[in-house]
């Protein structure tokens, strides 16, 4: 009856009838109020055009019982937000441990970054796996290391690993808070995350190389959040002197010639006299 009464709210929450509902997706009104009442069941196309028409996910439809949610999750429902923004329910959060029971980070390699929004959560993906350990890093708290792919998130380059710490709740990320994402279509991406989930239930990603351009994930296509700790390089970031820093070098450079010359001139004079 689960699908019965979801449908149910759902309807009543458009302030629509039987009718109206059947009509819009091609139906009897008699087999739509069978669906309802738990009489009939519905076929696969029929339950792909409720999904839409609700916009709700299948999985959501079927087996989530929406009368026993409370008026936050319900105003999540109505605006399209069916990821666990705030964390209350349980992630599933695998992870390695040492033989003292300590927690491990794992390291994702490049050959096998395309295949970790599969294996994000499955044991058996993870503990093939390469571990390590850094003593400054808080124990209390789960720590991930992800490649670094293109020059969109200078100075950390190609080839290197950034750290993060695992975020439960992401409705208290805050703004300009660099992040690991993982998303259902692109996978791993690092970037500057705006959060606008209570306003368009979105991340804002941005890069700090302005030759990409901003770009916005909903909060539905988001598997997992990792907060920037610190990252691991093989080389070297390049030494830059801004416009400032140099115009600054410039005139003290000037003044420092020009001190040079009127103490010249000055011993001139003096040898003259």
């Amino acid at each position: 009856m689960v699908l019965g009464n979801n449908m149910k709210l759902l309807r009543k929450n458009k302030k629509k009838s039987q009718e109206e509902v059947a009509a819009d997706l091609g139906l009897t009104r008699s087999s739509y109020s069978g669906y309802e009442n738990g009489i009939a069941e519905p076929g696969l196309d029929t339950l792909v055009a409720l999904g839409t028409y609700y916009a709700v996910p299948l999985d959501q439809l079927l087996t989530r019982d929406f009368t026993t949610l409370s008026e936050l999750e319900w105003q999540s429902i109505e605006t399209g937000v069916f990821a666990d923004v705030n964390g209350k329910r349980l992630r599933v959060l695998t992870s390695m441990v040492n033989e003292h029971d300590d927690e491990l980070i794992e390291l994702i390699p490049q050959q096998a970054r395309a295949g970790y929004t599969v294996g994000y959560s499955d044991p058996d993906y993870l503990k093939v796996l390469p571990t390590f350990s850094l003593p400054f890093l808080s124990k209390n708290r789960k720590y991930r290391s992800f490649p670094i792919v293109g020059d969109s998130m200078p100075p950390v380059e190609e080839g290197s690993y950034v750290i993060g710490e695992y975020l439960q709740n992401w409705a208290s990320l805050r703004s300009t808070t660099p992040c690991i994402v993982v998303t259902k279509d692109d996978g791993i991406v690092f970037k500057i995350v705006n959060n606008y989930i209570s306003t368009q239930q979105s991340f804002e990603l941005c890069s700090t190389n302005p030759m990409y351009q901003p770009y916005f994930v909903h909060i539905n296509d988001v598997l997992e959040v990792w907060k920037f700790v610190n990252y691991i390089s093989p080389t070297l970031p390049e030494m830059r002197i801004d416009d400032h820093q140099l115009s600054k070098s410039i005139q003290d450079l000037q003044r420092e010639v020009l001190d040079l010359k009127r103490t010249i001139t000055g011993e001139s004079n003096t040898s003259r006299n």
